[in-house]
């Protein structure tokens, strides 16, 4: 009998086994006893998190128009100073996004009584990209070159600096500027791509290999095509820099430039030049289109020079009288603002003149009979390659067909307009947006590209720079801009609308252009 109950337990206890593993779900763990000691069952490990995606630190910038050097000393062309304005090099001051002057290379300065005397304290610490240690030898070198008299300075913004009588180092950290008269833009002046501070070493190669003591140096250049530049090791501040790597692509047609756009192959046109196209953008949440303010005088440059129909001031004014400036406008769908003289109406002492010679066909017909010029005249209109010079010179040619003055459209390279038009004068007619700040002083200048001469501007701009009080001062700056729009020197069309378009994770970008500039310091992708 015992034998038999032993028998029947075995049978027991297997048959309970047998039933455990088929019951328990497959993919259990085998369960222990109910009453066996078992260790405490350890936590569940957390799930790995992933590592955190790296931040973005290149961009892609559009632009329409390829610079043809790099140091704005050798050439004129806004395309320098975009690119290279506070990016490559800096100045003693600087202009800020609100078109405010603030410390650059200098950190504070101190006026005398006179406004005769400037003195600028230098920061230290400072290097140029090549490793060079920058002082107060390199501010004198530079501002020397600028004030440099006799025909052989061909510097282009020369004439901004007419007033300094010298440059004096008072110490490695300390410059002294001495004016000989007192200059109410010097400070603005000082701070601009043309006022550049640069090595004397590294000076004459600056035009192909550009070196200064900006927060990104130059790496390499694609002509026709693109050119970067790298966060600069040497750089005073650089964990202010969020930016490693920075592209310039050059992309001049408007249809390419969207489809760029589009295409995620550039970031941002800081200046988009198809204003037909931005409901299109505007449409896209990708992109952020900002309509900001420019410095740019869109004007219809005229050959003033002696042997030209426009020479006399009957031609001039018939051409004023024959100008559509809402049709013009209309051509960049409104993003434009009428001017009837050659100043921004963002800038306080602005007057409008649009109304001194307003649309009259038959005024400027009559005009044009007195002038002898009756059954009217051929002539050239020689435009950059830019959008609103072809857009604007197709309005024109219509609006001053109309009064007998026949226009032949001719479409030059930018290095051509240089060459032909700004340097040599070798024109009729042009369309250009004048992009500097208190540009004004151009028709106090000899030899400037559209053959101006007026001595009565001359001694009230003379009179307005040596004034220190703002009140006078602007209003001599009012009485330049009537003296200019009643002479008709160029046809006053509209100042230029700034269309910034950027990808909305672009932080930073300027929104409008109170001196030509691309300024990368605060870019950064959120």
């Amino acid at each position: 009998m015992r034998r038999s109950l032993v028998m029947l337990l075995v049978a027991v206890v297997a048959a309970l086994g047998i039933y455990y593993f088929v019951s328990r779900p497959k993919d259990a763990p085998p369960q222990p006893p109910a009453n066996a000691q078992t260790a405490p069952t350890p936590a569940p490990a957390p799930a790995a998190t992933p590592p955190a995606k790296p931040a973005k630190d290149s961009v892609v910038i559009g632009m329409s128009l390829e610079p043809p050097v790099l140091d704005s000393s050798l050439n004129a062309a806004a395309a320098i100073r975009e690119i290279t304005y506070q990016n490559i090099y800096e100045s003693l001051t600087r202009v800020d996004r609100n078109g405010k002057i603030v410390p650059g290379l200098a950190e504070s300065w101190t006026v005398s009584p006179d406004g005769k005397e400037y003195v600028f304290k230098l920061r230290s610490g400072v290097k140029y990209h090549d490793g060079e240690a920058f002082d107060a030898s390199d501010v004198k070198f530079s501002i020397d070159r600028l004030i440099a008299p006799g025909p052989d300075n061909k510097i282009p913004a020369k004439n901004l600096y007419v007033s300094i009588e010298k440059v004096e180092v008072v110490d490695p950290q300390t410059v002294k500027i001495t004016m000989k008269n007192p200059d109410a833009f010097v400070l603005f002046n000082l701070g601009v791509a043309d006022a550049a501070i640069v090595d004397p070493k590294s000076s004459p190669t600056n035009g192909t290999n550009p070196v200064g003591t900006g927060p990104f140096k130059f790496k390499e250049r694609k002509e026709g095509d693109s050119l970067v530049l790298v966060k600069a090791d040497t750089y005073r501040n650089p964990a202010a820099i969020k930016l490693n790597t920075v592209t310039f692509k050059f992309v001049k047609d408007p249809s390419a430039q969207i489809n760029a756009l589009l295409a995620g192959d550039v970031d941002t046109f800081p200046g988009f030049q198809a204003p037909e196209l931005v409901d299109q953008l505007k449409k896209d949440n990708r992109f952020a289109v900002v309509i900001g303010s420019t410095q740019g005088e869109t004007i219809l440059s005229t050959n003033n020079g002696e042997g030209k129909p426009m020479a006399k001031l009957e031609v001039r004014q018939a051409i004023a009288h024959a100008i559509n400036r809402e049709e013009l406008i209309a051509a960049e769908s409104g993003f434009a603002i009428p001017i009837g003289s050659h100043y921004s109406p963002a800038d306080p002492a602005y007057i409008d003149l649009t109304k001194t010679y307003p649309f009259d066909l038959a005024k400027a017909k009559e005009l044009m009979k007195a002038a002898g010029y009756e059954n009217g005249f051929e002539a050239t209109l020689k435009l950059p390659p830019v959008g609103y010079a072809k857009r604007s010179g197709e309005v024109l040619v219509s609006q001053l067909g109309k009064i007998g003055i026949k226009l032949s459209i001719v479409q030059l390279e930018w290095p051509q307009w240089l060459s032909e038009v700004f340097r040599e004068r070798n024109y009729d007619f042009t369309i250009v947006a004048h992009t500097e700040a208190y540009d004004i002083d151009r028709y106090a200048r000899d030899g400037y590209y559209w053959n101006y001469k007026s001595e009565p501007f001359r001694a009230v701009y003379r009179e307005m720079v040596a004034t220190v009080d703002e009140g006078k001062r602007a209003d001599l700056l009012k009485q330049l801009q009537t003296i200019i729009a009643k002479d008709a020197v160029n046809g006053f069309l509209y100042q230029l609308g700034k269309i910034g378009v950027w990808n909305k994770n672009l932080v930073g970008m300027w929104e409008n252009s109170p001196t030509p500039s691309i300024d990368l310091t605060e870019v950064y992708w959120k």
